[in-house]
């Protein structure tokens, strides 16, 4: 357990909803450099431990400004995939957990790691590829049979590899299609163990097919000659929950803030403004928290 979570194990971007970025930890020449923040700023914050999708899509750009404004807090967002965000929070170096696998989700609730669970918003996963498509996917929606035609014909396709919520998901295709990917690695099937970000500019590049969360792809600058190919597909169906840490296993929790930070997501305003979240004229995630 850490006790100090003003230092984490390793350098990362903090994303504030003030708009700062500041420098988590900083080793250098075993010297460890602390953040400085005046009293009330530390006494009002609250860390979230969250998947990057929600990061990179400007959702928090447009949510944490009018949490922020209303009731004084800054929420500061650790974004890495979910696999990564889950150990953080069992780290205790987080208050609240925001990502999008809901079985490791309930699992870390089970272990006592979490308070509650509660579905948040969901979006989907679709899969792209080159225009050309090789594999011959194209306007499917039936992903597993189109990941079943992608591993026959043995055409690159790109994984994050890295225990996301978006590679927990590909891998259930892949087992639904009866491949074993993971065999194939390094050759047609190529792991990044990267972020969304940078595992779609390897997958243009490479002209490769990926899966991808919306969100995401709708932001993401660099399509290159990669299009959807796949959508539709219940099992490409994307919920995101959020759960408040444990304050009984993490006793510097900032349960409190915590707690009001997640009812305010769920609230009506809260839900009402991740609806209203357009790109480009696109909602890139529904809210359905419990009524």
């Amino acid at each position: 357990m850490q006790s100090d979570r003003g230092f984490l194990t390793k350098t990362i971007v903090l994303k504030t909803s003030t708009g700062f970025k500041i420098a988590a930890a900083l080793a250098l020449a075993g010297l460890v450099m602390a953040v400085h923040w005046p009293a009330a700023a530390l006494r009002n914050y609250i860390v979230v431990q969250s998947t990057t999708s929600t990061q990179n899509s400007g959702l928090y750009d447009h949510l944490l400004p009018l949490y922020s404004a209303q009731s004084g807090v800054n929420v500061r967002i650790v974004a890495v995939g979910t696999g990564q965000a889950i150990k953080n929070a069992a780290n205790c170096d987080g208050d609240v957990l925001l990502v999008h696998a809901r079985a490791a989700e309930e699992a870390f609730v089970a272990k006592g790691l979490g308070v509650k669970r509660t579905n948040l918003m969901y979006n989907d996963f679709v899969i792209v590829g080159p225009r050309n498509d090789p594999a011959d996917i194209g306007g499917m929606t039936a992903a597993a049979t189109a990941m079943a035609k992608i591993a026959g014909a043995k055409v690159p396709f790109v994984s994050r590899g890295d225990g996301s919520g978006t590679h927990r998901a590909e891998l259930a295709l892949w087992r639904a299609a009866g491949v074993d990917a993971g065999a194939a690695s390094g050759t047609w099937y190529r792991e990044t163990g990267s972020g969304m970000g940078a595992t779609l500019n390897i997958a243009a590049a490479m002209a490769a097919y990926v899966m991808t969360d919306r969100a995401t792809w709708t932001t993401f600058g660099n399509k290159a000659d990669l299009t959807i190919q796949v959508q539709g597909d219940v099992r490409l169906f994307n919920q995101y929950g959020v759960t408040l840490v444990n304050p009984d296993r993490c006793p510097n929790v900032k349960a409190k803030l915590g707690q009001d930070f997640i009812d305010w997501l769920l609230s009506a305003p809260g839900q009402s403004a991740i609806g209203a979240y357009k790109v480009d004229g696109k909602t890139l995630f529904f809210p359905n928290a419990p009524k």
